[in-house]
């Protein structure tokens, strides 16, 4: 079968590894299936992945991508939940089985003609999305709806600041969150992004670091280091930081003073389980919101789409057709 995969890591020139071409195709082992592959999305993780992050080079060569939706083996159209885990292990939540991992950390990712994954990791598609939204949810849209919806801790109405608008997390953010009846302020350094945040449905949005005209009742913070500062200044007494990534760097100064004065919580949060994803897809049904998908290329033209990413010259998903 054709697929997209890494087959070296180099962490100064990610697409140096990235190669196409035919594989084997899936061997589904007990309790698992195959999955033949409608469309898959893009995630910065499958750049962290040739740059050797999560992925050694002993596992190589390793077909890349999370995300994905299809047909089952008796034809049904389904989306695939992306973490392979022991819900029991994780006390019923899969991202809390201490062995846990995503397609293509262990196991041949999406980015294939076919996949072979758990059956338990199958998803039923709703018939109003297509297949090119579905594939889009199984990791940014599903971190976002945790956040929002399980980790948050706030009603709709709460005003929520998500920072470094653009992201595919935060996007996904301002979407649900909107949706949702929140109140989304955005920062970005980028004014094209921040206009296209309010676009989406941002209140508001501000340049990186700006005082905001009130404080807020959470910070939904993907950005670390460079951010940190201004996350925990934006914060009402008793607020709250979500925090799932930390893409400018992961030792920000704690400011503990701050954080025990004003009493705030810093929740950390990951995906989301399979349970939520199917939540999430009916969540997308019942209001009408859909993902926002900046280009949708043939998977032949896969390392466009990765070239696209790691310039950030992409608003929105970027999904792959076999």
């Amino acid at each position: 079968m054709f697929a997209v995969y890494a087959a070296r890591i180099d962490a100064d020139n990610p697409l140096g590894g990235l190669e196409t071409g035919e594989r084997p195709d899936p061997r589904p082992k007990d309790g698992w299936t195959t999955v033949t592959v409608k469309a898959t999305a893009l995630n910065h993780h499958d750049v962290w992945s040739l740059r050797g992050v999560g992925l050694p080079a002993d596992r190589l060569p390793m077909i890349l991508g999370c995300d994905a939706a299809g047909f089952d083996e008796d034809g049904n159209e389904v989306v695939v939940y992306a973490v392979v885990a022991d819900a029991d292990a994780g006390g019923g939540d899969e991202t809390l089985d201490p062995r846990r991992s995503l397609l293509s950390e262990r196991y041949d990712g999406t980015f294939a003609e076919q996949v072979a994954v758990p059956r338990r990791n199958l998803v039923p598609k709703p018939a109003a999305l297509s297949f090119e939204e579905a594939a889009c949810l199984p990791t940014a849209y599903l971190t976002a709806y945790r956040m929002l919806f399980e980790k948050a801790g706030v009603e709709p109405g709460a005003t929520v600041l998500v920072q470094g608008a653009g992201g595919g997390v935060s996007t996904a953010l301002v979407l649900l969150g909107r949706a949702a009846g929140y109140r989304m302020w955005v920062t970005s350094r980028s004014e094209a992004k921040r206009e296209a945040a309010l676009k989406l449905g941002a209140d508001q949005a501000f340049a990186s670091g700006a005082r905001l005209p009130e404080r807020v009742d959470v910070v939904m913070e993907t950005v670390g280091e460079a951010t940190w500062g201004h996350s925990l200044r934006s914060l009402r007494p008793g607020g709250r930081i979500v925090v799932s990534g930390a893409t400018s760097g992961q030792v920000p100064p704690a400011e503990l003073n701050r954080v025990f004065f004003t009493q705030l919580s810093i929740v950390g949060s990951t995906m989301g389980t399979r349970d939520q994803l199917g939540r999430l897809l009916r969540f997308l049904e019942q209001t009408g919101t859909r993902p926002l998908i900046d280009r949708v290329l043939p998977l032949r033209d896969a390392a466009a789409g990765f070239a696209a990413m790691i310039d950030g010259t992409h608003t929105g998903k970027i999904v792959f057709t076999p």
